[in-house]
């Protein structure tokens, strides 16, 4: 149950990573945002960055397995790897309709499923 949580709170962070490294590209398109420069961009992307930082930071805290988690510092890592990849892909799809996937994408993902299944095997 323990690593379920863990998990959602690396969910969360990596929306909040995700918006705030990516979603500036969709600015110009919200009027609001259109006159904003550089700078303005930067410190809403590093606010938006905080939040990341408060869903972040307790996961590898709670989820490391010298504090009691479930997880090794590798396994943590490979995990926060696969669930940025899945964040991504999805902020990509419903906000980037100009990407496409391609097989080679899937290929990838692929391998980096397998990198899941050998670095949690014992």
């Amino acid at each position: 149950m323990k690593g379920l949580y863990i998990i959602v709170l690396l969910v969360l962070s990596n929306v909040f990573m995700t918006l705030a490294w990516y979603g500036h590209l969709k600015f110009r398109d919200l009027k609001w945002f259109e006159n904003l420069g550089l700078i303005g961009i930067i410190f809403i992307s590093w606010g938006l960055a905080l939040f990341e930082y408060f869903f972040q930071v307790p996961a590898n805290k709670l989820g490391y397995k010298e504090n009691g988690g479930p997880f090794t510092l590798l396994q943590l890592k490979v995990l926060q790897e696969v669930i940025i990849l899945i964040v991504f892909t999805i902020f990509m799809i419903v906000f980037f309709k100009n990407e496409t996937l391609r097989w080679n994408h899937a290929v990838g993902f692929g391998l980096l499923v397998l990198a899941v299944y050998f670095i949690f095997r014992k």
